[in-house]
This record gives structure tokens, C-alpha cells and sequence, in this order.
């Protein structure tokens, strides 16, 4: 099975969140390959942003290398689940991919107490608690992502 989490820039959030589900899913013996990238080229080339990699190191979670891209029609082919942080990046990847995306879902829509269509807000405008409240928002959902995986296995 082929994840595939999706952000603006892909220097914090989807690279948070395929860290943090590639760490639960490792440890739950399941086999998925997680991957990340984001809509936008803006980014494409840098590391994890600095308060990602110590907000991930700070709770444990194993922070592998990273290099920002922007995703592909051909990458959305591939995943068998892709995972978006906010409506609008789910908007983005129906235009990249030329039609709606029927894999993709809102990460939100995994945590029973998200408000529906809710988004995972970008830390990246905030300082190191806007960090811990993304991976707060992550882990909440991280039940459910690891039971959806599961289920497709």
C-alpha cells in the first residue's frame, strides 16, 4: 500500500504527517510505504522546516531525510490513499490530476472529533506551539489512519 500526505509547501505538515504515520504503522507491523509532497513548486528542494524536525525529535518520532517536491498526476495515480490537510489542497490535486481524486481525504476526516471539512491549520506562519498543535492534530487522527490502512492491507 502507497500513502501519499499532501500540504502547501511540504516542508511541515505533510512531512510531519507521513513521519508520524510511517513511525505507527512501523510499529503496528504494517507494510505501507508513506510518502509526502505538496501543490505547490515553491518549496521544492528544501529540508523539513527546522521547528518540524525538532517538534518530531521532541516526542520521539523518527525524522528520516527529506527533500520538498511538488506531487504529480503520476503520483496520485500511484497512492492507493491520499491525504490532504485542508479542502482547498484537495481542490488542487483534482486540477493537478485532470479529475477528482477519489483516493484523497481531508486528514481531519480521521479524528471523530474534527469538524467536518476542518483543516489542519499551517504552522509555518507561527512559532514552535503552532508545530505541537499540528502534530497534536496529526496524532489525533493517526488512530483512524492506521485502521484505514489496515483495512486496505
Amino acid at each position: 500500500m502507497r500513502v501519499l500526505t499532501i500540504c502547501h509547501g511540504n516542508i511541515c505538515r505533510s512531512p510531519m504527517a507521513a513521519m508520524v504515520l510511517a513511525d505507527a504503522l512501523r510499529s503496528e507491523g504494517l507494510d505501507a510505504e508513506v510518502i509526502s509532497a505538496g501543490v505547490s513548486a515553491e518549496e521544492s528542494g528544501n529540508p523539513i522546516d527546522p521547528r518540524a524536525r525538532r517538534t518530531l525529535e521532541r516526542h520521539g518520532i523518527p525524522v528520516t531525510d527529506h527533500v520538498a517536491r511538488q506531487v504529480t498526476a503520476a503520483d496520485l495515480a500511484d497512492a492507493d490513499l491520499v491525504i490532504a490537510m485542508t479542502p482547498g489542497h484537495l481542490r488542487q490535486l483534482d486540477a493537478i490530476n485532470g479529475a477528482p481524486v477519489e483516493q484523497a481525504v481531508l486528514l481531519t476526516s480521521f479524528d471523530p472529533d474534527a469538524e467536518p471539512g476542518a483543516a489542519v491549520p499551517d504552522p509555518w506562519y507561527g512559532d514552535e506551539s503552532d508545530f505541537e498543535d499540528t502534530l497534536a492534530a496529526i496524532r489525533a487522527a493517526l488512530p483512524g489512519m492506521v485502521s484505514q490502512v489496515r483495512a486496505e492491507d
